[in-house]
């Protein structure tokens, strides 16, 4: 249960490193005097410059597009500020050679070129470890001119039920500050650095933007997101599959591969993936190149059987428009309607696999949802090997039910880390710790001590960032942190 604590007066920053405090950028300040720790103040965003440095030598790169919003707003609302935090002081050191400055500008916001400035004025730099919560509601109180700290026009009575960060993450960034180790991923925060500017017009950027300050611990959690807008037309594969629309199944079916990660560079309408531009009479329902051959009919219908036109029309035109290269591709109908007993015989014997709409739709929701669940390749070896004909509908669907088992694994996984290192009040925990309590608990199914950690390494990887790994001597004594949580689709 969150203690109350009644707060008095605010401590005045600078707007810009105020918002940074706030939105988990910095979990250090570098005020006028020496805070003792455990005292509790406000954070008052004031629009007050340490030097006489402008923005573009006193910020990171990466950040300076925060820090000139921040102090715009600070110079708009001239007689008015908004509190929108509170703070406990944690820790506050003092620092005064260039060797330090240069390691803190590396963990923080500020250049190195600032630190030394704001040294030209004082035999030292305090540096403030805060830990920083939100209020519930922003207080709006009038401007200060001065002072280090200034009185609240009220008292406040907040919690710490709504910290930035929450208690390992704040305890691993303090300990890398503390001891003034060097960044553990350059490379991915001189991305973010990229992304800043772009994360403004394209949403796929802000969503990259969003997942790597997280995984830096730069944030708690990812904004909202919103569903993947393909969903809409993805939801209606299996009705218009089951209806005489023949010509947007086929639309939607071509769609539904290049969602998969399917692609084709023939630009000819007879052997095509392009949904604006169908096969029509004569051509091709759908092909792709790469990452490998796919050939295939669509057959949409309502309630009669497939006639054996649809397997011999695939066969006839695969011959025409693709030649030799007819023999190298998976070849598949896609038909809501049973195969007649011609039918049936034609797509056994010619290794077709028949798949029905509905099954089509649950693999490409799949990946609309968990975009990084579909594997093309590993899909290959059950559209490659039989049984052919109406049956390779059930491979399919044991390849959508293995994905969706390693995913339940992964997210047991991740939610195993987050209530251990919650449980203990710990900042990681060690893999051999890590595997006894997986032994333990509710698991999806068992896993061999060499497997967890190979799941544990992917799930720890940059490009995935739902743990961070810290390496150990050995295997079993590799550590892992919670970054973010894996959550499953109902």
């Amino acid at each position: 249960m969150s203690a109350s604590v009644l707060i008095y007066n605010a401590l005045r920053l600078p707007a810009a490193d105020v918002e940074a405090l706030i939105i988990g950028r910095l979990i250090v300040a570098v005020p006028r005097k020496f805070i003792n720790p455990g005292q509790k103040f406000a954070l008052y965003p004031a629009n007050i410059w340490i030097n006489l440095l402008p923005h573009e030598q006193h910020y990171s790169s990466s950040f300076l597009p925060v820090a000139q919003n921040a102090n715009a707003l600070a110079q708009l609302n001239s007689e008015k500020v908004l509190i929108k935090a509170w703070a406990r002081c944690e820790l506050c050191q003092m620092l005064n050679d260039p060797e330090s400055l240069e390691a803190l500008s590396r963990l923080t916001v500020w250049t190195t070129e600032a630190l030394q400035q704001t040294l030209l004025e004082k035999p030292y730099i305090f540096v403030a470890y805060l830990r920083v919560y939100l209020l519930p509601q922003p207080l709006e109180m009038p401007v200060h001119p001065s002072g280090n700290f200034v009185p609240l026009p009220k008292s406040l009575n907040v919690t710490d039920s709504t910290p930035v960060l929450s208690e390992s993450i704040f305890a691993k960034r303090r300990q890398k500050l503390e001891k003034l180790e060097p960044p553990e991923h350059p490379e991915l925060e001189e991305l973010q650095s990229a992304l800043v500017y772009l994360s403004t017009t394209n949403p796929k950027a802000k969503q990259l933007d969003a997942e790597i300050k997280m995984f830096l611990g730069w944030s708690e959690k990812l904004p909202t997101t919103q569903p993947d807008p393909d969903l809409g037309w993805i939801k209606t594969i299996a009705q218009i599959g089951n209806s005489s629309d023949g010509n947007t199944f086929e639309k939607l079916v071509r769609k539904s591969f290049i969602k998969l990660g399917f692609a084709n560079s023939n630009n000819k309408p007879e052997a095509s993936l392009d949904p604006e531009s169908t096969g029509g009479a004569g051509g091709l329902d759908f092909y792709c190149e790469t990452p490998y051959q796919v050939v295939g009919e669509c057959k949409a219908t309502k309630s009669e059987t497939v006639a054996d036109g649809t397997p011999a029309q695939l066969i006839k035109l695969g011959h025409k428009h693709l030649q030799e290269q007819y023999d190298c591709c998976i070849k598949i109908i896609m038909a809501a309607g049973q195969l007649n007993r011609h039918a049936k015989q034609t797509a056994i014997g010619n290794r077709m696999n028949v798949i029905r709409p509905e099954t089509l739709q649950k693999l490409v929701e799949l990946k609309a949802k968990q975009p990084g669940s579909i594997d093309l390749l590993q899909l290959k070896p059950y559209l490659e090997q039989q049984p052919f004909g109406e049956e390779a509908d059930a491979k399919v669907n044991r390849y959508i039910d293995e994905v969706q088992e390693k995913l339940k694994v992964r997210s047991h996984i991740v939610q195993l880390v987050k209530d251990f290192l919650e449980r203990t009040k710990s900042t990681s925990v060690e893999f051999n710790q890590l595997h006894g309590a997986y032994a333990f608990s509710m698991s999806p199914q068992p896993l061999k001590y060499e497997e967890m950690h190979q799941i544990l390494i992917e799930l720890s990887s940059p490009l995935t960032g739902f743990l961070g790994r810290i390496k150990g001597e050995d295997l079993g004594r590799d550590r892992f942190y919670f970054l973010r949580d894996l959550p499953l689709d109902d």
